[in-house]
């Protein structure tokens, strides 16, 4: 047996100890604020006013599949803004898009119009400094939820302030002049916006206008106001000077300039929406929606609080199904409870389908760990169980078709159909730490055309994309096939399709560690 040396003990504990000496500011001043309540003379409103007067009392919406359309409508949204531009995200990259999306908030504060950012701090680790030179624009304010101590390593953090720091903001929300919204699964970042040539997540948002937008400002408001929020100078004690701000804004505009033709920006204008857009040919499916979220509170609260989660709220959505339930849920980790639940679904007479990725297309493994255990108690149930096919060159990807004429290899949106009448569009997967750990937000939409839409896509396409999986029982016991087309033919792999031995032996191993509650 290594014994360490009293050196490096000595250097743990020092940094255990420096870890419990720091600790966030105190008495933070958080000038409160809201949405404004009256947009009605805006320009965004001008546009919708015919629709809403031909639907009175009901929400418009369009699904934005594409990851490319989901960018235009952010741009498009970020454009006509005059008032206010409300943003909330678990992950904003600083990439290519990331960087596009930050010079159209700038572009609009400088019209005039008033930008709150809000954004989880999972991602930020280095970055403060980009969110200070933000911050001092006089029309942008950013606000970091739940963060990290500064001038502490984040490792010890997650050792020190366990519990604390692991539960996180998961939430994806954009909202402009309280006229529009954006939400889903979609956070800002290549991979979401069709810009990684190696890496696509099959995501989905939903463009909501009407009454539903009040709703997602209410619910913006309730965590800019929480005192989970910290505003980011407040976090760090050396401000930029006026000279590095200008250097960095302007570096951020000759970025963006030399992006004005690139294949990506030539992408956009030319992508599905932006023709609608400049057609005028956009048409929104009408019908009530209701925002479901998580309280903000539920990151300080005891985990027993189930009173402060979402998936309370979607009970009534639930509740009443009779005949189908159709999943898309990228990380499924259905625990004990969830398996019964959902066995009890399918005896009582209702089809039961998942999607969800496989080992090969997931981008966390340590999670489908978590799911492969439950895979043979769903089967048996009679629970439909699909796994995305393997990672997709984008060449391959565009040569086939999937959701609104896209497919992706890698799944990343959440959403539920139930009875082919509703549908629920989020940030919620379907494992502990969406529903008992982060926070999360969607919308409830009763709308026949949309979930008959979602349905018969999954109807068609789920076995051209996915494999199907199939439970035998030999002698030996039971054991599992995956089903699936490949190159236009029927092909059977016995076990997890495109993946190594010893990643398939990882995720076993990784099974059996009791890590359940954090995935």
């Amino acid at each position: 047996m290594t014994v360490m040396p009293i050196r490096g003990l000595i250097l743990i504990s020092c940094l255990f100890t420096l870890a419990a000496c720091a600790t966030l500011p105190e008495q933070v001043e958080r000038v409160p604020s809201s949405a404004p309540s009256d947009t009605s003379d805006t320009r965004l409103a001008q546009i919708f006013r015919d629709e809403f007067s031909e639907h009175p009392g009901q929400s418009g919406f369009l699904l934005l599949p594409s990851g490319l359309d989901a960018f235009v409508a952010r741009s498009v949204l970020a454009d006509l803004a005059q008032r206010s531009l409300d943003v909330q995200y678990y992950l904003y990259h600083n990439d290519l898009t990331g960087k596009l999306f930050t010079h159209q908030l700038l572009k609009a504060a400088d019209r005039g119009v008033r930008v709150r950012l809000l954004v989880d701090d999972m991602g930020l680790e280095g970055r403060d400094f980009g969110a200070l030179a933000l911050d001092a624009h006089p029309n942008i304010e950013v606000r970091i939820i739940n963060p990290f101590i500064r001038g502490t390593s984040r490792m010890t953090q997650y050792l020190t302030r366990l519990g604390k720091v692991t539960r996180r903001m998961h939430n994806k929300s954009f909202i402009a002049d309280n006229q529009a919204t954006i939400l889903g699964g979609r956070n800002i970042g290549n991979e979401y916006f069709e810009a990684d040539p190696d890496l696509e997540f099959g995501d989905l948002d939903v463009l909501a206008i009407g009454p539903v937008v009040q709703q997602a400002s209410d619910v913006f408001d309730l965590y800019w106001n929480s005192e989970l929020t910290y505003p980011v100078a407040t976090l760090v004690s050396e401000d930029p000077s006026s000279k590095e701000i200008a250097t960095a804004r302007a570096g951020l505009d000759a970025f963006a300039a030399r992006q004005a033709d690139s294949e990506y920006t030539v992408a956009l204008r030319e992508s599905n929406l932006a023709r609608r857009l400049q057609a005028d040919q956009v048409e929104f499916h009408w019908g009530a929606g209701r925002i479901v979220y998580d309280h903000p509170d539920k990151l300080l609260e005891d985990r027993g609080r189930t009173d402060l989660h979402l998936t309370n709220q979607l009970e009534s959505l639930l509740g009443g199904m009779q005949q189908e339930l159709i999943i898309f849920s990228p990380y499924f980790v259905p625990t004990r409870n969830g398996v019964d639940k959902l066995v009890e679904l399918s005896r009582a007479g209702v089809r039961v389908r998942i999607l969800t990725n496989s080992l090969a297309s997931t981008d966390v493994s340590v999670v489908h760990a978590g799911y492969a255990k439950y895979r043979k108690p769903l089967l048996r149930g009679g629970v439909e169980l699909y796994e995305m096919n393997k990672r997709l060159t984008r060449q391959q990807r565009q040569e086939k078709q999937g959701l609104e004429g896209s497919s992706k290899a890698s799944l990343h949106a959440k959403s539920f159909v139930v009875d082919r009448e509703r549908v629920f569009i989020g940030s919620l997967n379907l494992d502990p730490r969406s529903v008992v750990e982060n926070t999360e937000v969607g919308v409830v939409i009763d709308s026949p055309e949309i979930a008959q839409g979602m349905a018969e896509w999954f109807d068609q396409h789920v076995e051209q994309i996915a494999f199907r999986l199939e439970l035998v029982d030999e002698a030996g016991g039971e054991r599992l096939l995956w089903q699936g087309i490949e190159a236009g033919k029927p092909v059977t792999y016995e076990t997890e399709p495109h993946s190594g031995f010893w990643r398939r032996l990882g995720v076993k191993l990784l099974g059996l560690l009791p890590i359940e509650s954090q995935l």
